[in-house]
């Protein structure tokens, strides 16, 4: 796998369309494909999620930029801990070369694994639902702040607030 920015300005991927592949889910910023009983296709869009909510305009190469990012993380850690990536040529899943430009650099064949839906919010700034958190409690994820911060005030100190992961609007 080679992480070097692309020669070509692909254009930007705000959805996935693959006719070859059954569309199995489709996230906030990831589109989710049945490749066969044991294989899933994952493709990052350039769709740009914040505070659950997915916003219209797409962040060119943003997909490309977070697959390489994952993919490069994948690859170090292998040796640490086994992952669900699997090392096979992309060609060999998506033949139509259309399908595979769209998506080539964006995604990532995965073994069909039970997710663990958490997710780690790292928090330098009152935002958010940790924004409301805070006003019906004074906490955030039960961690005690000082009294009268202000909405997007800036921490005294950064915190690490694990969640679960949410769908779209949940």
């Amino acid at each position: 796998m080679t992480y070097a920015f692309p020669e070509y300005a692909p254009e930007s991927l705000y959805e996935s369309s693959l006719d070859s592949l059954d569309l199995i889910a489709r996230g906030k910023v990831r589109d989710i494909y049945s490749v066969d009983d044991d294989h899933l296709l994952i493709v990052a869009s350039d769709r740009l999620s914040a505070f659950d909510v997915v916003l219209p305009q797409p962040i060119p190469l943003k997909g490309w930029i977070l697959n390489s990012i994952s993919r490069f993380w994948f690859d170090k850690t292998r040796n640490i801990a086994e992952n669900h990536v699997v090392d096979r040529d992309l060609r060999k899943v998506l033949r139509n070369s259309d399908e595979f430009n769209q998506v080539n650099g964006r995604a990532m064949l995965v073994r069909k694994l039970n997710a663990l839906p958490i997710e780690a919010v790292v928090r330098g700034y009152l935002i958010g639902s940790g924004w409301k958190d805070y006003l019906s409690s004074g906490t955030v994820c039960g961690i005690k702040l000082p009294e009268k911060l202000q909405q997007a005030e800036k921490l005294p100190e950064t915190i690490y607030t694990p969640t679960t992961k949410a769908a779209i609007g949940e």
